[in-house]
């Protein structure tokens, strides 16, 4: 959207990658003139050097230009001449860095006076021509719905509507599904699905949740985010026709309403056109809005960023890593992960590694995620080489897309406010449950000093309310473009109550209300708008049936002895912990508030850190224990409970020391309702020591004691 292509990227961490070979069939032999489309990008902020140096190799021999050495802005930098002795030639481009070059095309010319043009329509019809694209788009065809925007929201959309009979067309601009939540930006779903007195809106999500998650860093793998299982969804749904890798620029309308999207095939540059009945926006970006002339509000100064998730691994022997002068100078400033730090190296590359917050987010797109690039480099190279840490560690993985938080928000008959979610104002309508704090990030001040307007960490801060609230029905479609829907981050929201829906089980439930009203629409020949005002009944009655394909979860089973005990004491005691993950969303009190909600992940308890993780439980005065009760784990989106707590035991105090309790100590437990019978013991304080849990972390929903 910004320079007019794609393009390809040297993402190496710092190593170069391997060359980028293709073969080019020229229409004779001699003398050429060569232009190469790139950027030294960097320079617009005047750093020192030029991290995206590339050489380009005619025939295996390189040209003498270095690539990607001059000029901020995209431009064709001159490449000299080269002589082509035969048709058949392998052009290369030869990376020399892995510090992110970029190549967006290359022109051979026979006119040694043919200058490309830059400007941007003349490049585009320039593109068309030497490409041998036609002026026009291909037709896709004609669709029920038109759904843009592949991530959580838009796939549930699409599935919701497909199955409601509803034909579909999915455009997502990437080569997988998911979003943020792909193998690409790797960020895990977040919110509450299945919740009363709705319990069936969140089905679709379940479907698309994965199996297991890991912490950040290098045990966050891309399989685990299952990209191939959200493909094989769609594709499974026969009245839905998916198109990956295409990026939705332009929008055709009559009398107000939208009548067709144009996309652009990211690889062949290929232009297709798809005719829809309704659209749903769902490109988080509210783009398609945007384009139609939907009212729309963007919050631009103290807005929530954008983040490239990052991770370093451990080697076997040494790894050098090189200076970074054009890199943020973090040599003398602090940053999470450095110094006194007690997280260390799992404080390196999280979600608070964010920048962004004073930058347009959707014209500057390029520019943020370059800035996260500088500031990623820049603490690696402060790490390895002023600290002279880490010595056998390297840069792992780093997302080459940046996860957005916050851009346009399109506008519909009721704009949710902060005031509406804190003060629990309730709409008949309401039809998604929100049950994440409102949690807005700002730049921290800890180490803002000298990045002033262009902080890259950042502080959440939350907002508390009565959870879930319902989010009304009427935030999913526009006041004014009458067959234009939307689902995501994207929705008719303030920047404040953004906070509390912007993730994304909760969009993806926006997802399937929508794909809901789109069938309703079509049953009654209707826009959006007239489901909330004469259908809104009907609509509650699809939200009652639900559109998943999973068997409706169960809790576990407790023990049968539960019958036959007393109290649990663990109620009353006092609890401490060693470790904990984010305090705000999993507070230590879940370990004994009493509900053990199995059907909700985030009811728990979460510890994170090295092992072993202990939490340890006080009373005033000592208590008779003979039976312990630990659940714990994590709930799949099928419905098995898995990776339990594995290696642990339960110790009392007495006598000034620790004793174990045998017949509580437990090895490769697999259970996640754990339980056991002892004889009795009489503390006044009691501890579970945690020495092995599934990547690491401690899952826990509850622990209880009884006599």
């Amino acid at each position: 959207d910004e320079m007019g292509s794609p393009f390809l990227l040297a993402h190496g961490l710092g190593r170069p990658v391997a060359d980028a070979v293709t073969t080019v069939e020229f229409p004779g032999t001699g003398e050429y003139r060569v232009w190469v489309r790139t950027r030294d990008w960097v320079a617009s902020w005047s750093a020192a050097g030029a991290p995206g140096k590339f050489r380009l190799l005619v025939d295996g021999k390189a040209l003498r230009t270095v690539f990607g050495a001059e000029g901020a802005a995209w431009h064709w930098q001159d490449g000299g001449s080269a002589r082509i002795d035969r048709r058949s030639v392998d052009v290369a481009l030869n990376d020399l860095t892995g510090f992110e070059g970029r190549c967006d095309a290359i022109v051979f010319s026979r006119d040694p006076d043919f200058v490309p043009p830059n400007e941007k329509a003349a490049m585009a019809a320039f593109r068309r021509e030497t490409l041998g694209l036609p002026d026009g788009p291909d037709e896709a065809g004609r669709f029920d719905l038109v759904v843009i925007g592949g991530g959580i929201a838009g796939t549930c959309a699409a599935l919701s509507a497909a199955r409601l009979d509803l034909s579909v067309a999915l455009i997502q601009d990437r080569p997988v599904l998911g979003g943020n939540n792909s193998s690409e930006v790797r960020v895990w779903l977040g919110g509450q699905i299945n919740l009363e007195p709705h319990p069936r809106v969140g089905d679709i999500v379940r479907e698309l949740d994965q199996a297991r998650r890991a912490h950040y860093g290098p045990s966050n793998t891309a399989d685990l985010y299952e990209d191939d299982k959200k493909r094989a969804l769609v594709e499974a749904e026969e009245n839905i026709a998916l198109f990956l890798r295409h990026r939705a620029d332009r929008v055709e309308m009559d009398a107000g309403r939208v009548t067709a999207v144009v996309a652009q095939n990211t690889l062949t540059g290929r232009r297709v056109r798809f005719v829809g009945r309704w659209f749903a926006d769902c490109t988080g970006d509210g783009s398609i809005g945007f384009l139609a002339g939907a009212d729309h509000d963007m919050t631009l100064e103290g807005h929530m960023g954008r983040c490239n998730l990052w991770n370093v691994k451990e080697t076997d022997g040494p790894v050098a890593f090189p200076r970074c002068p054009w890199a943020l100078d973090l040599s003398d400033k602090p940053f999470p992960g450095r110094g006194d730090d007690q997280r260390g190296i799992q404080a390196l590359g999280g979600w608070y590694w964010e920048s962004g917050f004073d930058r347009n987010p959707i014209d500057q797109r390029e520019a943020i995620r370059d800035w996260n690039f500088r500031a990623m480099y820049g603490a690696w190279d402060a790490l390895k080489n002023v600290d002279r840490v880490y010595p056998n560690h390297k840069l792992n993985w780093a997302a080459h897309i940046s996860g957005p938080r916050e851009s346009r928000r399109l506008l519909g008959d009721v704009v949710l406010s902060k005031e509406d979610v804190v003060g629990g104002k309730e709409y008949t309508d309401g039809c998604v449950p929100a049950t994440w704090s409102i949690d807005l990030h700002l730049p921290d001040a800890r180490y803002e000093t000298g990045f002033e307007g262009d902080a890259f960490i950042s502080k959440a801060h939350y907002t508390a309310y009565k959870r879930p609230y319902w989010v009304p029905y009427r935030c999913l479609y526009s006041r004014n473009v009458p067959n234009l829907l939307m689902a995501g981050r994207d929705i008719s929201v303030t920047h404040e109550a953004l906070g509390a829906v912007r993730v994304m089980r909760t969009g993806g439930m926006m997802g399937e209300i929508v794909g809901m009203a789109a069938s309703l629409c079509k049953r009654h020949d209707t826009d959006p708008r007239d489901v909330y005002t004469d259908h809104l009944d009907e609509l509650k009655a699809l939200m009652a049936r639900g559109v998943g394909r999973l068997p409706t979860p169960v809790a576990l089973e407790p023990p049968g002895w539960l019958d036959d005990v007393g109290v649990n004491v663990a109620r009353s005691a006092g609890v401490s912990v060693s470790h904990s993950m984010d305090v705000e969303k999993y507070p230590p009190q879940r370990i004994n508030d009493g509900p053990c909600e199995t059907l909700d992940n985030n009811q728990r308890w979460l510890g994170d850190g090295p092992l072993p993780h202990r939490i340890e439980f006080s009373w005033p005065r000592p208590q008779t224990i003979e039976a312990a009760r630990i659940v714990s784990g994590y709930r799949e989106s099928g419905g098995r409970t898995v990776g339990p707590i594995e290696d642990f035991v339960v110790e009392y105090f007495e006598q000034g020391e620790w004793k174990q309790i045998p017949a509580a100590k437990t090895t490769a437990n697999q259970n996640a309702d754990w339980h056991a019978k002892f004889p009795a013991v009489t503390t006044d304080r009691v501890r579970v020591t945690i020495t092995k849990t599934h990547t690491g972390v401690s899952r826990i929903w509850e622990v209880e004691f009884y006599r």
